[in-house]
C-alpha cells in the first residue's frame, strides 16, 4: 500500500498582525506544523495535525477550519486551563515580518507548551494505525522549549521511525519561544543550540534559513551541514528573496526563487514553501535527478512567493490548480 498521509506536530497559534502603520491589527490563524498541515491539504495531500489548543474561541476556530479542510485532528488536545497563544507579529516597510513577544495578558504559559504524550498514550491501536499509513511526519523544534511537549514530541518521533516515516524538520528558530517557556527561561543560548542540535539527528530532510545554518552549524554549505549529522539528512536552506541552496539524494545545487512581484506579507511563506516541497516528494516518490530536484524546489517556490501576495498565512495558501497553472507558466 502507497502511504500518503503526513503528520504535522506542534503549534497551532494565533498571529496578531499590525498593520503599516503598527497601530492596528489582524488576527490569523498560524503556527508554522499548522500552516504545513492547511497548505498541504490546499494541495491534495491528506495532513493531520497533532498539537494542542485552547478551549477558547481562537481554538474552535482552527477546529472549525481543520474540520473545513478535512484535516485529521482525532489527536489534537484541548486545554481547559491554558489558552491558544497569540504571538505578536509586525511587518517593516517590505512586508517581512518579526516577532515582538506574546500576548500575556490571559496567562504566560500556552497550551502548546502543553501537549500531554499521556493522553496521546491512551489510543495507541489508532495511533500506531495512523503513522503506519503516514509517509512523512513534520515538526519545528519550537517545542523543545517546554519539557512537557518536548516529551511528547520524542515519543511520536520514536513511533514513526518504528513505522519507518520519513522526518522533515524545520529548525524554525524562534528565540522568543524559549525566553518565555519556564522550562527554558533560563537556559543559556548554547544548552538551546545544543538541545536544538541534538533533535535534529531525528531528521531525514532539514528545512532551515541561511541565518539558522549560520548560528547553528557555522556554515551555509547544506552538504556540509548534512555530514554534522547522524542520518546524513537532505538539507534545505532557504534564504529570502535569494537562490535556495540544496543537497538531495546526493546531488548538491541551488534554485533561483520564483519572486511575486508585490510582497505584502512574508508570515508562512516559509511554511507553504516546505508543503509544497513535500507535495512534490509524494508525488515523485524518489527524486532520482537534479531535473526533479529543480522542479520541485521551483515549484515550492511559488506556493511561498503566492502565499506574500496579501496578509496572513493559511488564508494566502494557494491551491494546487493555481500552483501548477504559475508553474507550467513559468517552464514554457
Amino acid at each position: 500500500m502507497k502511504k500518503t498521509k503526513v503528520i504535522c506536530i506542534g503549534e497551532a497559534l494565533i498571529d496578531r498582525i499590525k498593520n503599516k502603520s503598527n497601530q492596528e491589527f489582524t488576527d490569523f490563524l498560524g503556527g508554522a506544523p499548522a500552516n504545513v498541515a492547511f497548505g498541504l491539504k490546499k494541495l491534495q495531500i491528506d495532513s493531520v495535525f497533532i498539537g494542542r489548543i485552547g478551549n477558547d474561541e481562537f481554538g474552535k476556530k482552527f477546529i472549525k477550519q481543520f474540520k473545513e479542510l478535512e484535516i485529521n485532528i482525532n489527536f489534537l488536545q484541548l486545554d481547559n486551563n491554558l489558552p491558544t497563544r497569540i504571538v505578536k507579529v509586525n511587518r517593516d516597510k517590505f512586508g517581512d515580518r518579526y516577532f515582538s513577544g506574546f500576548d500575556t495578558s490571559l496567562n504566560t504559559v500556552f497550551a502548546d507548551e502543553a501537549l500531554d504524550s499521556y493522553e496521546i498514550k491512551k489510543d495507541m491501536e489508532n495511533l500506531e494505525k495512523l503513522f503506519s499509513q503516514t509517509k512523512y511526519c513534520l515538526c519545528g523544534t519550537n517545542i523543545l522549549s517546554s519539557l512537557k511537549s518536548e516529551e511528547s514530541i520524542h515519543f511520536l518521533l520514536k513511533i514513526a521511525n518504528k513505522f519507518d516515516v520519513k522526518i522533515i524538520i524545520d529548525l524554525n528558530w524562534r528565540k522568543v519561544f524559549w525566553d518565555f517557556a519556564i522550562s527554558s527561561s533560563k537556559t543559556s543560548k548554547k544548552e538551546r543550540i545544543d538541545s536544538i542540535r541534538n533533535f535534529l539527528n531525528y531528521t531525514h530532510l532539514l528545512k532551515l534559513a541561511k541565518e539558522e545554518a549560520i548560528l547553528f552549524f557555522e556554515n551555509d554549505n547544506p552538504l556540509k551541514i548534512s555530514e554534522k549529522m547522524s542520518n546524513r539528512p537532505d538539507v534545505i536552506i532557504t534564504d529570502g528573496a535569494n537562490p535556495i541552496s540544496w543537497f538531495i539524494n546526493g546531488i548538491q545545487g541551488t534554485t533561483e526563487v520564483v519572486n511575486s512581484f508585490k510582497i505584502v506579507d512574508t508570515t508562512g511563506a516559509g511554511d507553504s514553501f516546505l508543503a509544497g516541497f513535500i507535495s512534490q516528494l509524494i508525488s515523485y516518490e524518489y527524486l532520482s535527478n537534479e531535473l526533479e530536484i529543480q522542479n520541485c524546489v521551483r515549484f515550492a517556490s511559488i506556493c511561498g512567493s503566492l502565499t506574500c501576495l496579501g496578509e496572513g498565512a493559511i488564508e494566502q495558501q494557494p491551491d494546487y490548480s493555481k500552483v501548477n497553472e504559475f508553474f507550467v507558466s513559468q517552464i514554457l
